[in-house]
């Protein structure tokens, strides 16, 4: 009985239940927040500065969060995905856009490597011979 009762008690213990945040704690009442901002000096004081500034195009502030779930063994899954969408000129807000989970795409990653043009690849003993004589010794300072 007390084997039984370790097994169980092992067992029960890899099924962790637990939700971590990532990215921002958005307000619950973001798009009424977002609706009268139009600087991005207001903006960073309401949010927060952004995670990602887009570099081509027009330039858009993205903000995201989300809740990650574990369940013991089984893969994470993530609820409450919101990205918020600002568009910045200057310091101007241009337009704000709301995300949630519907309106979010699935994406699916690709199994497999993406192959790298005139990539050179090499054996383990021709990588050990290709480093030869690229790496100074300690302490001569190059």
């Amino acid at each position: 009985m007390k084997k039984i009762f370790l097994i169980l008690a092992i067992l029960l213990s890899a099924c962790t239940f637990q939700t971590k945040h990532r990215g921002y704690v958005f307000p619950d009442n973001l798009s009424e927040k977002i609706a009268n901002i139009k600087t991005t000096n207001a903006l960073i004081d309401e949010i927060g500065s952004p995670q990602v500034k887009t570099v081509y195009g027009d330039t858009v502030w993205i903000y995201y969060g989300a809740d990650e779930n574990y369940r013991g063994p089984l893969a994470p899954t993530f609820t409450n995905e919101t990205v918020l969408l600002v568009w910045v000129r200057g310091n101007r807000v241009l337009k704000t856009q709301v995300l949630h989970d519907v309106d979010l795409p699935d994406v699916k990653i690709a199994d497999g490597e993406t192959q790298i043009p005139a990539a050179i690849e090499l054996n383990a003993i021709e990588e050990l011979f290709n480093n030869i004589g690229r790496f100074s010794p300690a302490g001569l300072g190059q």
